[in-house]
This record gives C-alpha cells, sequence and structure tokens, in this order.
C-alpha cells in the first residue's frame, strides 16, 4: 500500500473513532456526561474543560505526523534534507510554550474547583438539609435518617433541590460511595467520619454504586437513590416508620454479617446514636466497647 493511502486510511480511522465516540454519547447514557444535579454538573463541566484543553496538544500532534509522514516520505525528493539542524526559535516556543499554557490553565481550575467542589462544603440553598448517615457494610450500603429515626439498606431516598448531608463511614473494609449523577465518590473508611453534600434538581432513580473493589462481593454492592417531591419523601417516610423490624443491637450484629445481592430493605425505630457507636467501636481501647 503507497504511503498516501496509508495516510488517508488512518485519518478515516481516526475520523470514525471521533464519530463513534460521539455517537456514542450521544445515545447512550454515560452517568457522569448526564448529571442531575449542581454538583454533578460543575463536575462534568470541569471534566469537558479539561479534555479539551489537552486536545489543544493532542489534536495538532496527530496533524502534524501525518503531514511529516507524507511531506518526507521517501519517494517526496523535493523535501528539504537538513541533517545538521538542530535548533528552532519558533519550535521550542510551540513545543515548550503552548503545553506551559495550558498546564497554567488547568492549575487555576483545579485550585479553583478544589475549593468550590470540596465535598466538606456545605450548599447553599433555602431549604432545610436533610442528614443521612452511611455505612459501608460486606457488601451492601445501610442507610440511616436520625431525623426520622428509620434506616434502609441498599436504599435511599430524598426530595429534589434539598440540600443533602451525607456522613459516611464503614464498618468493614475501605470502600468508595459514589451516586455518578449526583456527584462525585468519596471513600468510607473505619474510624473515620467522611462527609458528601449533594443537591438533586430533577426526580428519577439514580443507580448508586461501590467505587473501590472490596472483595467478593463487590459487583453486587449498588444501590438505588430515588429522588422524589418533599410530598412523596414524607409519604415514604410514614410507611417505613410503620415497618416490623427495627434496627437495635441484635438487628444490627446480624445485618454487619457478609451477605451479597442484598434487596432494599427498612427498618423502624433505629437504636439511639447507632452511627456514632459504629465509629467508635474502632477508635475505644479493645475490650472498653463492650462495657
Amino acid at each position: 500500500m503507497k504511503l498516501w493511502a496509508r495516510i488517508v486510511l488512518t485519518g478515516l480511522i481516526f475520523l470514525s473513532f471521533v464519530a463513534f465516540t460521539f455517537y456514542y454519547i450521544s445515545n447512550y447514557n454515560v452517568p457522569v456526561l448526564h448529571p442531575k444535579g449542581l454538583i454533578a454538573a460543575k463536575e462534568r463541566d470541569l471534566l469537558i474543560t479539561a479534555s479539551l484543553l489537552m486536545l489543544i496538544v493532542i489534536i495538532p500532534v496527530f496533524f502534524f505526523t501525518m503531514i511529516f509522514a507524507w511531506v518526507y516520505r521517501d519517494e517526496n525528493k523535493k523535501a528539504k534534507y537538513t541533517p545538521d539542524w538542530g535548533h528552532s526559535n519558533t519550535a521550542e516556543f510551540f513545543w515548550w510554550g503552548v503545553p506551559l499554557l495550558i498546564i497554567t490553565a488547568l492549575a487555576i481550575i483545579t485550585w479553583k474547583s478544589t475549593h468550590d467542589l470540596n465535598p466538606f462544603k456545605p450548599l447553599t440553598s433555602t431549604k432545610k438539609p436533610l442528614s443521612i448517615q452511611v455505612v459501608a457494610l460486606e457488601w451492601k450500603w445501610l442507610f440511616i435518617y436520625p431525623e426520622q429515626n428509620i434506616a434502609t439498606v441498599n436504599f435511599v431516598q430524598f426530595p429534589k433541590d434539598v440540600p443533602i448531608n451525607f456522613e459516611i463511614t464503614a464498618d468493614a473494609p475501605m470502600n468508595s460511595f459514589w451516586i455518578p449523577q449526583l456527584g462525585g465518590q468519596i471513600y468510607a473508611m473505619p474510624a473515620m467520619r467522611t462527609k458528601l453534600h449533594l443537591i438533586a434538581h430533577e426526580e428519577g432513580d439514580y443507580r448508586g454504586s461501590s467505587a473501590n473493589i472490596s472483595g467478593k462481593g463487590f459487583a453486587g454492592m449498588v444501590f438505588t437513590a430515588r429522588v422524589s417531591s418533599e410530598e412523596t419523601f414524607e409519604d415514604w417516610v410514614s410507611k417505613v416508620k410503620n415497618s416490623s423490624e427495627s434496627l437495635d443491637a441484635e438487628s444490627y450484629s446480624r445485618l454487619v454479617m457478609p451477605s451479597e445481592y442484598n434487596p432494599p430493605a427498612f427498618y423502624a425505630p433505629v437504636s439511639s446514636q447507632l452511627f456514632d457507636k459504629i465509629l467508635e467501636k474502632y477508635m475505644v481501647p479493645e475490650g472498653e466497647y463492650a462495657r
């Protein structure tokens, strides 16, 4: 195959890849690219901005690779041969200056977004935030609503346009809590209380999952995050309060045992300060917790 044919074929393959990528993104649900909340939308914009800035380098590299291969091909006897050439101020400016400008821009954007998207930073809203405590277990998620005195497993519900203050820990190996369409992941670790502030602007069911491989049952460690109206949320809370199962020390000791692909479960009432007691298990000296 002649060189020009190879260049054309390479270009067509590249363009086909770009076209397929845009087609896939447009027609299939890539959660991080279809945000349903304030934080996820900002993270999506940051991802796109960073990608476009990096394409400023990547696209010219591919373009000039094909140009140089064509101009300096063996058959082109008109190409200027300069074996002693070793320096060009213009070339140096572009291959050092442009990346420097891009890195500077990325640094500024990263610094600003790091503060804006700090997961510990409460969200500003006229509505009262809802507190939900999250415990990563093997291999399931426990959600405790301290103000409503209810708890759920592998299912969490909250109203739209209401700030959600998640407090996150683990009573199992380290894990990572993630609802891609609402915000980024944050780690869940024993003896540590991490925080995540999210808000959803559209009603619907969103997939939540573990973003950290944590053993045999990792694949089934998923949950549904349901966003509803405030009225629907209050009705749901009332129904959960009528649950026949309570979450006390005895039932929690059974729940904490490793299990896989757990269906949603609901508990009411919940043992007082259960979340804090889970944290204290790993903080006090051995034997003290039993007292």
